[in-house]
């Protein structure tokens, strides 16, 4: 059975940094995408930062290009993303996901697998 596991999200000021990290298991293909969508009160599920762990390709919403980056460490199976120039827009649940398989354009009715959520706050 997947199991994803985030951790790392809290309160920060504007301008803060903080980083996420997705741990996954019972997962064995060596093909997956994963990353983080997120999800603000009222509004849909947006995809942040996403990465094809075969390596090569990432996404980016454009909302946090130049601020957010991806990363991944295959041997534990995990990825991070770092966050930096926070803004209180950044303010929602991030959610980890993970699928087999690249798509474009990123969806989130594609992703079969979800982590149970981390909250980020950002106060200006």
């Amino acid at each position: 059975q997947v199991q994803l596991l985030e951790s790392g999200g809290g309160s920060v000021q504007a301008g803060g940094s903080l980083r996420l990290s997705c741990a996954a298991s019972g997962y064995t293909s060596s093909s997956n995408v994963m990353g983080w969508f997120r999800q603000a009160p009222g509004k849909e599920r947006e995809g942040v930062a996403l990465i094809y762990t075969g390596g090569g390709i990432t996404y980016y919403g454009d909302s946090v290009k130049g601020r957010f980056t991806i990363s991944q460490d295959n041997a534990k199976n995990t990825v991070y993303l770092q966050m930096n120039s926070l803004k209180p827009e950044d303010t929602a649940m991030y959610y980890c996901a993970a699928r087999i398989g690249w798509i474009y354009p990123i969806r989130a009715a594609a992703f079969g697998y979800w982590g149970q959520g981390t909250q980020v706050t950002v106060s200006s």
